[in-house]
């Protein structure tokens, strides 16, 4: 699997409809769904959980979790959903996912962390990987993160991905755990010296073509996060820049290809807001994304919007001197 960029998993981001949405935009890069709790997918409603449209592959399920037979059921019904790959929680920092016993906090517990490897491997033929933290709280010396990836590669793990700052535990909020504890890049690039063998993916602040670049010249792959999320047509750059593809749909393009997609999903009982949300930051930069950030937010991005609506989406863009150029991202 293609794992040069990828968008990283977001709670209240990267639902489907965000993944469709990145789709038209990027045919390579990797898309993950939010972290889904193992508990829900083995007792909940497991199609709504994740059922997702086959044009959003290749995707990742994101799980969390530290029961390693929950988690292993779970992985399993997610290969048989057709997802391409199985990712463990390791790095989310917040109280109430600490408080269940997983995300960062498993970080403390590499014994526990490796069961829990070892049955989802048992159990699905997907690769399976990991997203963690380089440390916790007042725990970030190399030494240790060293001897944490060690256990999880006698797994058979062969993919890490690095979020290249420690989490405080308790202490910070999420979005303040994504921004204060200081970026330790070369922690991720001296784990890929140490494990040569091993595919190293990097994340944490990267916001531009150029980072990408700079990045893959050292470990094998770049994760983005908010970056993607609010300036998606970054994702056409990486497809030029990145992936050499010169293919790139403009803006206008992108909109275009997701109207059959929203009134597929209208019929199904999607709001239309729970789509279009995901399109704000489609003109960042642009002429004109100021009205189309206005525009959505009175009249597609309430709980009550009117789905005739869309029927004149084309003609705001098209009449409201947008720029819907190719390749000219922020």
């Amino acid at each position: 699997m293609n794992r040069k960029v990828s968008v990283a998993p977001m709670m209240d981001c990267t639902d489907r409809h965000e993944r469709f949405f990145l789709r038209l935009i990027s045919k390579n890069t990797l898309l993950y769904t939010e972290m889904i709790v193992d508990e829900a997918i083995n007792r909940g409603d497991t199609k709504k959980l994740l059922e997702f449209n086959i044009n959003e592959k290749p995707v990742s399920l994101q799980l969390g979790g530290s029961s390693p037979k929950l988690l292993a059921n779970a992985a399993k019904i997610g290969e048989d959903f057709g997802y391409d790959e199985i990712n463990l929680n390791l790095g989310c920092p917040s109280k109430k996912v600490e408080k269940n016993k997983f995300g960062a906090c498993l970080m403390k517990e590499p014994n526990l962390v490796a069961d829990c490897l070892t049955e989802i491997q048992v159990k699905t033929s997907l690769p399976v990987t990991i997203k963690t933290r380089i440390g916790y709280d007042d725990v970030e010396d190399y030494e240790t993160f060293y001897n944490f990836i060690s256990k999880l590669k006698s797994t058979g793990i062969k993919t890490f991905i690095i979020h290249a700052r420690k989490a405080m535990l308790g202490k910070f909020t999420p979005k303040q755990n994504l921004n204060i504890p200081p970026l330790k890049y070369d922690y991720v690039y001296k784990l890929k010296e140490d494990f040569k063998d091993q595919e190293i993916i990097i994340n944490g602040g990267i916001t531009s073509v150029d980072e990408i670049k700079s990045h893959l010249k050292k470990i094998d792959g770049v994760m983005i996060g908010r970056a993607a999320y609010h300036t998606p047509y970054l994702l056409a750059d990486i497809e030029k820049e990145i992936f050499n593809n010169e293919n790139i749909p403009s803006r206008q393009d992108v909109i275009e290809k997701l109207i059959p997609y929203i009134r597929d999903e209208i019929k199904k009982g999607t709001r239309l807001n729970q789509i279009m949300r995901h399109t704000l930051g489609l003109f960042h930069g642009q002429s004109g994304a100021s009205y189309w950030k206005r525009y959505l937010s009175e009249n597609m991005c309430v709980r009550d919007a009117d789905v005739k609506k869309i029927d004149h989406i084309m003609d705001k863009i098209k009449y409201n001197n947008f720029d819907t150029r190719v390749g000219q991202s922020a």
